[in-house]
């Protein structure tokens, strides 16, 4: 048998896929890495089984720099994201090996309407998850307060969209107050990054009226990060009303449709806030002027009565004393019988009303017993019961929770309760 060269058996190899695989084929797959380098962008494929999740076929994929360029910006823009690990793609290929490199399939096309199809499905599922767990529309439940001056907003610090929103708010007639938590709005970071800091808000909630989510003069790209579950459920459990004003043009994300609002952009975030104040402020200007009107319409009556009364006491007077006293005993007999007339009649009204109210009592208390009834229901769902089945837990001191390791000392016992049972704790 004739022994080759590690060299000339990699060439054989070439030779035979480009004689046998000259073709371009197009294939389905999840990018498990996407990263660019010198214009080139270098991809891992891999494929799953849907039952177990576990990886059944893997292969390395190049798009040179030649077409990636124009591949690229069209894909962003059909889809609004870029590539990235977990995304579902379907792609034009052919087959090619170098005999230092070894095997690679090279991409010559990817077609974006088979990703935003998957993206769309997986929004769907998540938006069903959401109704299932009786979340999805806890946010429109919430009221803006009428005085909503403290805002809490979740943003880039550097984003534009920050600097426009604070400059809009500043330049109207009212006192808002914002604080800036900084988060990582694109990229695979936004989740996380945005559940820490609702959860930072959620310790001083006291504190804020509003909370408002912007992302402004961003990237249309990388939008992912907020169609996902973890991030929807946080923001639809959210004891404070959530404006979010990303900032993009495309349908509405997840995180869009849990809100309380959700505007386009951040200047329209702020707009909105002004707007809220500025109505508040003409009913009060308009009730104001109605209490004012009828106050000086009774006064300006009183006073006309009044007048009319002091004209003609005199007259009465003398015309009373004229009369005979038989006359005025007989008119003191008729006001005697006005009023026990008045009185009985007063008495059966009385009479009949607490007839015709006796049989609306239990009505009455069926109605506040469903009212009861509901807010139980909202009350359940807000049980820290469902948090701790998600993963969570509540570590407590002496009955009280645990918020900061600073409180803790050596030597106390904490507890810890987790979905399923309590584990007890010596700090040492």
């Amino acid at each position: 048998m004739q022994t080759l060269t590690l060299y000339e058996l990699n060439a054989l190899v070439r030779e035979t896929i480009e004689t046998e695989m000259s073709h371009e084929y197009w294939v389905e797959a999840e990018l498990s890495e996407a990263r660019e380098s010198r214009g080139h962008c270098y991809m891992e494929l891999i494929q799953k089984e849907e039952l177990s999740n576990t990886p059944i076929a893997r292969a390395s994929a190049k798009c040179w720099r030649s077409a990636w360029a124009i591949i690229q910006p069209h894909f962003e823009r059909v889809t609004g994201q870029r590539l990235h690990a977990g995304m579902k793609v379907r792609m034009k290929v052919y087959a090619q090996f170098h005999e230092a490199f070894g095997f690679s399939w090279i991409v010559t096309d990817i077609d974006p309407n088979y990703t935003l199809g998957d993206m769309a499905r997986r929004r769907q599922e998540v938006i069903a998850q959401l109704k299932r767990e009786g979340v999805f529309d806890l946010q429109r439940e919430l009221s803006l307060p009428l005085f909503c001056l403290r805002i809490a907003v979740i943003s880039s610090q550097t984003a534009a969209g920050y600097g426009d929103f604070c400059q809009q708010l500043s330049e109207s007639p009212f006192a808002f107050r914002t604080t800036l938590f900084p988060a990582v709005m694109q990229g695979e970071q936004i989740e996380e990054s945005i559940i820490s800091v609702l959860n930072a808000i959620y310790e001083q909630a006291d504190d804020f009226d509003c909370v408002v989510i912007i992302r402004g003069g961003g990237a249309t790209s990388d939008m992912s990060g907020f169609d996902t579950l973890p991030l929807a459920e946080n923001v639809a459990q959210f004891p404070l009303p959530i404006i979010t004003g990303i900032g993009h043009d495309r349908d509405e994300c997840v995180l869009d449709m849990v809100s309380h609002l959700r505007v386009k952009t951040p200047t329209a975030a702020a707009a909105f806030l002004i707007d809220h104040l500025q109505r508040v402020l003409d009913r009060i200007d308009a009730a104001e002027q109605a209490i004012t009107h009828e106050a000086q319409t009774k006064l300006t009556t009183l006073h006309t009565r009044l007048s009319s009364l002091a004209e003609h006491i005199p007259t009465l007077f003398s015309l009373v004393k004229t009369r005979h006293e038989a006359r005025l005993d007989q008119i003191a007999q008729r006001l005697s019988n006005a009023t026990v007339r008045q009185s009985d009649q007063a008495q059966n009204h009385i009479t009949l009303l607490h007839a015709r109210l006796r049989p609306l009592i239990p009505h009455l208390l069926d109605i506040h017993r469903h009212r009861l009834e509901l807010l139980g229901q909202r009350v359940a769902s807000l049980d820290p019961q469902l948090l701790l089945k998600r993963g969570y837990s509540i570590t407590t001191l002496n009955g009280k929770a645990v918020r900061n390791a600073s409180e803790l000392k050596t030597g106390d016992e904490i507890e810890t309760r987790l979905s399923e049972g309590t584990i007890k704790s010596i700090v040492k």
